[in-house]
């Protein structure tokens, strides 16, 4: 099974950052977590200084790492993702902030390798770096690697930037996209999304709608809302057809 056969499937949960209610959020411990728990796991990927793709949601470090008790970083905030060297980033924990116990660095290869493994589904969010490198060079690293794992049947790539989606498209027709969208849905909504190519929709919960949902999926995209932690709105997003929804709340996983 494929991702878009995954789709077919009705009332899917998405790990939003993996299990991120029970584990230190983007960490291999949060992907580990999430097995047999969920469809699908979401991670967000971006690139170090010297372009390796490494699972980190914020564009700086301070929130989720040790950064700022490390002396040798202290005079570099605030601490950008983009201004670190893989080498650095391994010196720091990713995990102490959220339950006291170390978890180091997961990069997307590291990711992708447990995956493979464990035959799980996994959305990569590309994390918007257009302002630091080249659209290409984002696209590219990230796909090299899905392809070298030879993962890509159980692959999704998503972006708030939709820039990168054609070009994924590019690189690789066969792995599946969805164009992440918040705040309000893009003028001429199908049209645009057809012109991105993209394969679903992923709206945050507060701008859909059943008009919405029904007028995307009438269009022939599928729909995956985020981030939906309420198991009463999650049943009703089911109800009005959206295929998954993003939580952070495993355990209030809901089946019809």
């Amino acid at each position: 099974m494929d991702f878009l056969e995954l789709f077919n499937k009705p009332n899917l949960i998405a790990a939003h950052r993996g299990d991120r209610s029970g584990k230190p959020e983007n960490t291999l411990s949060a992907l580990v977590s999430s097995v047999g728990r969920c469809d699908f796991v979401e991670i967000d990927v971006q690139l170090t200084k010297d372009l390796v793709p490494v699972i980190i949601h914020d564009e700086t470090l301070a929130r989720t790492s040790n950064v700022s008790t490390i002396k040798a970083f202290e005079d570099r905030a605030p601490w950008r993702v983009s201004k670190f060297a893989l080498q650095e980033l391994e010196q720091l924990d990713f995990g102490s902030w959220f339950d006291s116990r170390y978890a180091p660095l997961l990069t997307l290869e590291k990711a992708l390798t447990f995956v493979k493994e464990a035959q799980l589904f996994l959305n990569i969010e590309i994390k918007d770096i257009s302002h630091v490198f080249a659209d290409g060079v984002v696209v590219e690293k990230i796909i090299t690697l899905i392809q070298r794992t030879q993962i890509e049947h159980l692959v999704l790539l998503s972006s708030f930037y939709h820039n990168y989606l054609p070009l994924c498209k590019t690189y690789a027709p066969t792995i599946p996209t969805a164009a992440l969208q918040a705040g309000r849905h893009p003028n001429d909504l199908i049209p645009y999304l057809r012109t991105l190519k993209v394969d679903a929709y992923h709206p945050e919960d507060k701008i859909t709608t059943r008009e919405i949902v029904e007028r995307v999926r009438d269009a022939g995209f599928f729909v995956n809302v985020y981030t939906v932690n309420d198991p009463v709105r999650q049943q009703e997003l089911f109800s009005w057809g959206v295929n998954g929804v993003f939580t952070d709340c495993l355990r209030e996983r809901i089946r019809s």
